[in-house]
């Protein structure tokens, strides 16, 4: 046992929407006779991904004695694949097998494959700690990028491994010490930020300077910028001593 932050519930506000439990990426939370419940204590990370999904305010964070957060026992009840949660947040590495057509060129439907290597990507749902963070290339972009940039597959995702996220619609304070803990448990071995030119963007960029001072760690960053009109308007590798 240890001091630290946890999720509470308070069962008379909770109307059993079920919004926190599929916000929770741990599977900490679950649905259980209408209310949401704190499954296991070991489960929660404190970090309160669940907290602005709740309509009804019924979930706070306090901090008192709880078991510690246990990232080995996470991942053993996410493979388990609980019923009554949800699946769809649960972490997964998706394997590619390319089909090859007459002339030995790569086949899809769509007449390019997707290079999507994880699963989920948005920064709010990812576990802090996952196997496709292990020895990753990690790419970290606005959300609003892909819909943009027209090659975003083919340049920036192949073999990397994908988190997402707005700097101004999402809690920029959750995605600092997100990332930070993303950078912390894992063995990184790049980052990229890709993001708008619109000024409001740049602040995933500070979000990430900010994680990565917070970690202690040294990984090679690079940033790109890309316009409104569909281009990279700018890449800037980053030195060690500039993050």
């Amino acid at each position: 046992m240890a001091t630290r932050k946890i999720v509470s519930i308070d069962e008379e506000k909770c109307d059993g929407c079920g919004q926190c439990a599929t916000a929770c990426a741990e599977g900490a939370i679950e649905i259980v006779d209408g209310k949401a419940k704190l499954l296991s204590e070991s489960y929660c990370d404190g970090l309160g991904a669940c907290l602005g999904e709740c309509p009804q305010g019924a979930i706070t964070i306090e901090e008192r004695d709880a078991a510690e957060f246990d990232e080995a026992a996470v991942e053993k009840h996410l493979s388990a694949a609980s019923p009554t949660a949800c699946p769809g947040t649960a972490p997964q590495s998706i394997e590619r097998c390319e089909l090859v057509d007459a002339k030995g060129e790569i086949a899809s439907a769509s007449g390019l494959p997707s290079r999507l290597s994880n699963w989920p990507v948005q920064l709010m749902l990812v576990p802090t700690r996952a196997p496709y963070f292990d020895g990753a290339d990690l790419v970290v972009a606005a959300d609003c990028v892909p819909f943009s940039y027209a090659d975003f597959h083919e340049r920036f995702m192949q073999s990397k491994t994908l988190v997402i996220g707005c700097p101004k619609l999402d809690s920029a304070e959750f995605y600092r010490k997100k990332l930070a803990q993303i950078f912390i448990q894992n063995d990184i071995k790049s980052i990229q930020v890709i993001y708008m030119e619109v000024p409001c963007c740049f602040g995933l960029v500070h979000l990430v300077h900010e994680s990565l001072k917070e970690s202690g760690k040294d990984i090679p960053l690079e940033l790109i910028k890309v316009g409104i009109k569909g281009d990279v308007i700018e890449t800037i590798p980053v030195s060690s001593g500039d993050n």
